[in-house]
This record gives structure tokens, sequence and C-alpha cells, in this order.
């Protein structure tokens, strides 16, 4: 029976705790009043003609799910809620960036991909010292690049392709020791490149084609030991020479250098172990081909459009990936090897074409029957004075449509009126007829290792899939097209398949949360065929359904909570449990005391009152003053001497204990002061009678 009562004052404590730790928790979770301050300024200076970010003006960023906005799932030394991402990817908002962005002290992803925003960069970012991606691509940004920029010690990655961004590289981002993806193609990008990006440790992706870059070509790049893309299309290196050390970059997967006025021989590639894709074409290149042997995984050779002579190496046969060799508008002449195309074996999704239009190329050496699936061009060549030769010199097709919709793999018969709109029929279900409404993304690779994209559809579905931790058959590329150097194409994301679903199945909200977080914070690493990729949008059929939200979730908000107060919830069960150890190991019967007490208690604030003081209190604990009832015992409204209301907590017999326990009991609550908890102000223990004391206002 008595640990019986210990165990109830023991709870007692325990949910005094709980319940006021709860109540301040409630009251604290808000966001850092600077950030918030910061988040209305970055609203104010951007227009947003849908209203995606119409509740940006209700209640707290964090707690109540502010479009874009996600917050970390626990509050730092300071108490608050912090932002880490800012994600308005694709959402039609023109305006410009604030410097206000700058205060947002603890985001690591800032992204406003794919909208209209003009002005410059705010030099403010780069204070953000927790930043690890920027993403910007994909507006109307113009001025320079912050020197600031290059003061973000944890960025990862750095998108701002696709602006109008004029100037220098700034030199600063050459510490920029984490970085691993410099993405600033498309844009107006001036003067020489620093060589002191050549210090980076880390970066992989080096993409700057479509600038107006000058100056020559850093030889340093060649002692960037992590490099595995350098993409320098469309600049203008007038005149200088490919560096010879380009040929000692180990670990580079692709090499493009299209269209950069560039002079003089090409060095040897052949020491290059994983070489995929090599482009020098519409260059001013003179000299021989080198006679090293490429890679083994080398899908794509151009170098058209240059002044090269020499012979067509031998070397270039048997490579057992190669896509596309074009060496067309050149002035090569001699013998054109057949074993180029001759020793290939392909299959019915694998394609070769061999360009060798407009040189001095005289006869073929071997067979001139042409395996399925290949094409040999040699217009304007004197071979083609041969009249046999027709597959090889006949007119070139005028199909230059480069758009192509992959074959549908559903082997089932499903009439279209039976799927209603807008689902539609999965193409790869495991049943057939399965409808349902799919998730639409636009998506890009940036710079892949390959010409031709069919030998390496299986190959994609089959890595992205399970990173998206779905099923092979939820995942269908309706199409794609080239644009250039990327590769742009739609992916359907289905449902997964249940047979006890009854009619069009569909995506509940938290997956396609997870999905496009997947998507839209980098979370797939790409194989090295495929290079970087990009997120254009997302598209889906669901009504009532908004542009992708990032926010902290009520389960985080929940967990926050719970966390919080789990610290008071431990300290209160092992004081409940110290308690009944003592209350095991010393207590005696309880006997009817006297007012006089043996043990004494001076607390600061808190007074011993009799029995007396009670009866007078409550007239004699009438009915007519009880104001509630629990396990503890009843509680009734008091109103002592001085004229003071408070609330009396009586103790029934069953829940009374001993006297020195009561008292450790009085002197733990006496220390427990918050705006929250309600205040002990005395107590009596006299007789049968154990009584607390607090103010009524505070019930």
């Amino acid at each position: 029976m008595y640990q019986s009562r210990a165990w109830t004052h023991g709870l007692f404590v325990f949910a005094w705790l709980c319940w006021s730790s709860l109540l301040i928790r409630a009251q604290d979770l808000i966001t850092d009043p600077l950030e918030v301050i910061a988040l209305q300024a970055v609203k104010r200076s951007l227009t947003d003609p849908e209203n995606h970010l119409n509740n940006w003006n209700r209640g707290d960023p964090c707690t109540s799910n502010w479009t874009g906005i996600v917050c970390f799932n626990r509050t730092f030394d300071d108490e608050y809620l912090h932002v880490q991402q800012l994600i308005l990817l694709d959402m039609n908002l023109s305006g410009s960036l604030s410097p206000e962005l700058g205060r947002l002290s603890h985001m690591t992803i800032l992204d406003f991909m794919w909208n209209n925003i003009s002005g410059s960069i705010p030099k403010e970012i780069g204070s953000i010292t927790s930043l690890e991606l920027l993403l910007l691509n994909g507006n109307n940004l113009t001025g320079s690049l912050p020197e600031e920029l290059g003061y973000l010690p944890n960025l990862n990655r750095m998108q701002i392709d696709e602006n109008r961004i004029s100037g220098s590289i700034p030199i600063s981002f050459s510490k920029l020791n984490k970085a691993k993806h410099f993405h600033m193609n498309n844009n107006s990008i001036s003067g020489q490149i620093p060589p002191e990006l050549s210090r980076l440790p880390r970066l992989v992706h080096l993409l700057l084609d479509n600038n107006n870059l000058s100056g020559h070509l850093p030889p340093e790049f060649s002692e960037m030991p992590s490099l595995t893309i350098l993409q320098l299309d469309n600049n203008h290196f007038d005149g200088t020479k490919i560096p010879a050390s380009y040929s000692n970059m180990s670990k580079l997967l692709k090499l493009s250098l299209r269209n950069c006025n560039l002079q003089g021989a090409i060095p040897d590639f052949s020491q290059i172990p994983n070489l995929y894709y090599l482009d020098l074409s519409s260059n001013q290149l003179n000299g021989s081909i080198p006679q090293g042997r490429f890679s083994e995984n080398i899908t794509t050779i151009y170098l058209s459009n240059n002044n090269i002579t020499g012979t067509v190496p031998a070397s270039f046969s048997g490579l057992p990936k190669i896509q596309r060799l074009s060496l067309s508008n050149n002035l090569l002449s001699g013998s054109i090897p057949s074993t180029i195309w001759q020793s290939r074996t392909l299959n019915k999704m694998e394609t070769l074409i061999v360009e060798l239009q407009n040189n001095k190329l005289s006869s073929i050496t071997g067979s001139t029957t042409l395996p399925l699936n290949v094409t040999v061009r040699l217009q304007g060549n004197p071979v083609c004075s041969n009249i046999s030769l027709v597959q090889f010199c006949g007119s070139e097709s005028k199909n230059n449509d480069n758009s192509q919709r992959l074959p549908n793999t559903n082997t089932s018969v499903c009439l279209p009126q039976t799927c209603p709109p807008p689902y539609e029929y999965s193409p790869t279900s495991p049943a057939p007829c399965f409808c349902a409404a799919p998730l639409l993304i636009g998506y890009r690779l940036k710079s892949p290792g390959f010409s031709d994209f069919h030998p390496y559809r299986d190959t994609f579905e089959k890595f992205l899939a399970p990173t998206l931790q779905l099923f092979n058959y939820q995942l269908h590329i309706d199409s794609f097209i080239c644009e250039g150097p990327r590769l742009r194409m739609y992916l359907k994301l289905f449902p997964v398949y249940d047979a006890n679903i009854k009619g069009p199945s569909s995506f509940n909200m938290s997956e396609i949360q997870r999905i496009t977080d997947t998507f839209a914070s980098w979370k797939i690493s790409n194989l090295d065929v495929f290079g970087p990729y990009e997120v254009l949008n997302f598209t889906h059929e669901y009504d009532n359904y908004p542009s992708p939200r990032f926010a902290l979730s009520k389960g985080a908000l929940v967990g926050i909570v719970l966390g919080t107060i789990a610290g008071a919830v431990t300290l209160s069960v092992l004081v409940s449990l110290l308690m009944l150890k003592v209350h095991t190991r010393n207590y005696t019967a309880v006997s009817r005391r006297h007012c006089s007490s043996n043990a004494s208690l001076k607390i600061d604030g808190v007074k011993a009152f009799t029995y007396g003081e009670l009866t007078m209190a409550t007239n004699n604990f009438n009915s007519s003053t009880q104001v509630g009832e629990g396990g503890y015992g009843k509680v009734y409204k008091g109103i002592l001497a001085d004229g003071t209301v408070v609330a009396i907590k009586r103790a029934q017999e069953g829940s009374l204990q001993g006297e020195k326990e009561f008292l450790t009991e009085i002197e733990l609550l006496s220390r427990l002061h918050h705006r929250n908890l309600v205040s002990l102000i005395g107590y009596c223990d006299e007789g049968f009678e154990q009584v607390f004391f607090s103010y009524l206002d505070y019930l």
C-alpha cells in the first residue's frame, strides 16, 4: 500500500513536469525572429503571380508550413527553430533576390531554379557559411559573380547556368574546398579562367560552355585530383593550344572543347583509362590523329571541322562501345579501314555512325558490306567515284528530328475509354490495364557520356528506380530530346500496383513529398556515364495538390515537443523511483500526528498552514467549494485570511505518504519556477492531512 502511495506522488510530480514542459515548448517553438523578418523581405522583393507564397503571411514559417520552407527538426542553443532549406523551384516567380537572404544563417539549400528572377546575385549570400547547394539556374540574373560567394566553406554545388551573368570568375572561388559541382554554362561570363581553380581538391564537374571566356586553357587543370567532366564548348580561346598535360587527367570521363577557336595538335588521350566522350570539333586543330588506342569505354569521338591531316588510324577499330566517330570536314587522306565498323558487334538497340565526309579519302580497306544498324558517310571524298559504294556515298537522310519517343513495353491490350482521365495505363504495369495517375518529371542529363541514349535506357531505369525506392515497373521514360551536349527526358512515375484496390490508383501525398524531395535535394548520385542531372519541373494530375512544398511536418513538430520534454520525463521517473526506494526501505506505519512537527522545513515563499486554517478557508471542506478531483485527491477553492484565493489539493487517505517524504516532495516542487508552472505557495502536514496550496488563477 505504501509503495502505491509513493508511486501516486511520484506520478503527480511526473505529470506536473510533463504538462508544464509541454506548455513551455508549445509557446517557445517559433522561428528565429530575424529569419522571419528576412523571409518577409524575400517575399516583398518577389512577384508571385500564381500566389504560391500566399501563406507566407500566416503563422510561423517553421510551424505553419510556409511553402518552400524546410526547417531543422530541432531547436538550437538559442531555443529557436531555424530555416534549413528554401526551395522555390519552378513557381513562375519574378522580381529580384533580396539581400536579406544572408540572414538565413543556418540554411543549407537555396533553390530558386527555373523562375524569371532578374537583378544581381546578392553578395550577402556569401555570409551563409552553412550553405551547401546554391541553385539559381534558369532565371534572368545579370551582373557579375560576387567575390563573397567564395567565402562559403561548405558549398558543394553552385548552379548559376542559363542566366545572363557577366564579368569574370572570382579568384576567391578557388577557396571553395568542398565544392564538387560548378555549373556556370550558358551565361556571358568573360575573361580568363582562373588557373587557381586547379587547387580545388573535390571538384568533379566544371561546366563553363556557352560563355565569352577568353585567354588560354589552364594547363594546371591536369593537377585536379577529382575532375571528371570539363565542358568548355563555345568560348573564345583564340589561337591557343590544348595543353599536352590534359592527356594526364586520369579521372577524366568527358572532355568537350567544341568551337573554342583552338589551334595546334591533338594530344594523345589514349592514356586516360575511362574516357567516355571527346569533342574537339569546330576548331582549327592540325597535325595527325595520335595512333594510341582510346579507352574501352569510349562512346563518342568528335574531331570534325578542323584541319587534321594524315590517315584514319586503325586504332579506331575494335572499340566495343563506340557509337559515333565523326571526322568529317578535315584533310584526311589514304585508305579507310573497314574494321572500324566490321569489328563492332551491335545488338538491336545499338547503332554506329561513322562520319568521314569532305576529306581526301581514296579507298576502303576490307569488306564494303555494312552490318545492320551501321551508317558510314563518305560524301565529298574521292572514294565516292566508285559507283558501287552507293550505301556510303548516297544522299544523307533529311530527317533531323532528334526527338524520340521510347517504345511502349506494355504487351497487354487495353481499351483507352476504360481508363478515365486524368488516369492512364501504366506502360510497364505487372497487371494488364492498370489505371493510375502518374507523377511527371522534367529531367535533364547535363553532360552525358554518350551520343545515343537507347542502349543505356535499361541501365538508367534500373539505376534510377531503386534510388527513388520504386519498383522498375513504376518508372517509365516517356520521351527524350537531345539539346546539344544535354539530354532532356520526361519521366512518368506510377504508383505501386495493388490488386486489392478497385479502380484507378494514385500516389499519396507523403509519397509525392518523398520523391520530389529526393530529386530537389540532389540525393541521386548518377552513374559516371550519365553525368550530372537537373530537375526541370514536377507535374501531376492530382486535384488540390499544389506545387511541391517542403516544410516542417507535423510529425517533426511533435517530435520536437516530445524530444524536448524527454529530459523532464526521465528526471521525473528517476525521482519517483528514488522515492519508491526510500519508502520501501524506511517507511513505518503512519500514525496520527499533531500540529507540532518533529521535522522542520523552511522555504522562502512556501508557508506551513494548520488544519484549522484549512477548514476556515474552505468552510470545513464544504462540497460547494470543490472544483475538481483526481487520483491524488480532491481540489477545493479556498480563501485565506489575507484574502488570497487558492487551490487546495487535499490528499485522500490512500495517497498519504511519510512525513519526511512529503516534506521532500514539497521542497522539490518549490524549486520549479516558470511562467507556465503552477506556483506552490503552501502546505499542511497535520494528522492525516497532506495538502498542497497554489494560486487558483493558474488553474
